[in-house]
């Protein structure tokens, strides 16, 4: 009875909790199966198992933390499917001894399975049984040739191609030996958009005399030491103004008024001035590594996303490169995705600036802590009718606030000032930016 290992999720990722088992003792479970939800320091993920067979026992409870490496569940493989692999090929989390295999060929496998290549994971070749693979008779036909083992870098890889709709075979890999990595997916993915244009487990566990108590692991603990090493590497500061918002809440809805079938959020607008603004002042679009600062050509946007099981910071690749429809699109799908537990771990990496619409908690300034390793993070209040004065007359306008934290490393104040001056005045005045659009 063979364990399946828990795999190498990616990402560098060393443990994971279990959230839900999807399967228990005495089930049956085919190939690509998915058998367990479980949740790393990024995202919660499903993993499938890579051969059929069924279930003997599972080595872990729902809320129990384990390591890449340790058993997650024993199963009884089935004979035609155990066919299904390869000589020498690896399958993710199993290693099968062959009796008649030389000590080179040992040592060549635990050399696989140490660098995470898995090769042929979840082949859907047809089943066959032991005897059929003997030499057929004279007067059989040759049998069908059988598919080509896809090589892919992580389970997950394999998963996230059939979500897509993509066949792997036709993806070209990059990696040693061909091997389909989770970055030539990805691209895959890009390619083809360009060319066509079970309920969360409880965070916390009551006990005694009415105390709560909330692990801080997983998703809660990444974020956690993320921004407790902002706080102490980065020598941060802030500066804020107040912006008559009165036309951007037109310019809103003049856009949705126009577009109802894809409306445009508050966030997407202030995304689109940030965006801008970076164009301008690309020191606040960077990131920080030893003695270096990097400026990436492109923005890769991060946003805050509040969820159930805390806070989130999905990114959008690329997102100079999209429409302000587009680009609203893209930020309500990746915060459905954040608050459904469906973010992969590279949704959540990436990012080179990060907006923040804190108004919608109906507070007007916040100073927030850079994501690390970005060196600036812009915040927009809620919007609320203000005495404001006008061609020196007093009237009641729309009026937000405007804070941008920033590493005092990457730029000085009088950048800091003149971003955030550049993004509100395109606040104030939505149709003079679109001379820059």
């Amino acid at each position: 009875m063979p364990d399946f290992l828990l795999p190498d999720l990616g990402e560098g990722l060393e443990e994971a909790e279990i959230i839900a088992w999807r399967v228990t003792a005495g089930d049956h479970v085919t190939v690509d199966q998915v058998i367990a939800e479980v949740e790393t320091a990024k995202a919660v993920v499903e993993v499938p198992v890579p051969y059929a067979g069924v279930v003997a026992a599972v080595h872990a409870k729902p809320g129990s933390v384990i390591s890449v490496g340790q058993p997650l569940v024993t199963i009884t493989a089935d004979e035609p499917e155990a066919g299904l692999r390869e000589p020498g090929v690896v399958v993710p989390g199993h290693a099968p001894a062959t009796p008649t295999a030389s000590a080179g060929d040992a040592a060549r496998g635990s050399e696989e399975a140490s660098g995470s290549v898995l090769i042929g994971y979840g082949t859907t070749a047809p089943a066959r049984t032991r005897r059929a693979r003997r030499r057929p008779a004279a007067s059989a036909p040759p049998p069908a040739p059988r598919p080509r083992p896809v090589a892919v870098m992580s389970p997950l890889v394999r998963k996230e191609a059939r979500d897509a709709g993509l066949d792997l075979a036709s993806i070209a890999g990059t990696g040693p030996g061909g091997v389909v990595s989770r970055r030539d997916l990805r691209q895959a993915i890009a390619e083809r958009a360009a060319r066509q244009q079970p309920p969360p487990a409880p965070d916390a566990a009551r006990t005694g005399a009415g105390e709560r108590r909330i692990p801080l692991r997983g998703a809660r603990r990444a974020m956690a030491d993320k921004l407790s090493r902002s706080r102490r590497e980065i020598p941060e500061a802030t500066v804020w103004v107040d912006v008559d918002a009165t036309g951007l809440v037109e310019a809103r809805r003049a856009l949705n008024a126009a577009g109802p079938t894809r409306p445009v959020s508050l966030l997407a607008l202030l995304a689109r001035f940030a965006i801008l603004g970076l164009r301008r002042y690309p020191d606040l679009n960077a990131r920080i590594a030893q003695d270096e600062i990097i400026i990436p050509e492109g923005v890769n946007l991060g946003f805050a996303a509040q969820t159930g099981h805390g806070l989130a910071v999905p990114v959008v690749p690329d997102a100079h490169l999209l429409t302000t429809r587009d680009l609203s699109a893209r930020l309500a799908e990746r915060t459905a995705a954040a608050r459904e537990r469906r973010l992969a771990p590279a949704d959540l990496a990436g990012g080179t600036f990060t907006v923040n619409n804190y108004g919608v908690f109906g507070i007007d300034g916040s100073a927030a802590i850079i994501n690390h390793p970005e060196v600036a993070i812009l915040g927009m209040g809620r919007v609320i009718d203000r005495p404001w004065v006008v061609a020196g007359q007093l009237t009641v306008r729309k009026v937000t606030e405007l804070t941008l934290a920033f590493d005092h490393r990457a730029c000085d104040g009088g950048t800091a000032g003149g971003f955030l001056r550049y993004v509100a005045d395109c606040i104030e005045s939505p149709t003079t930016a679109l001379g820059d659009m």
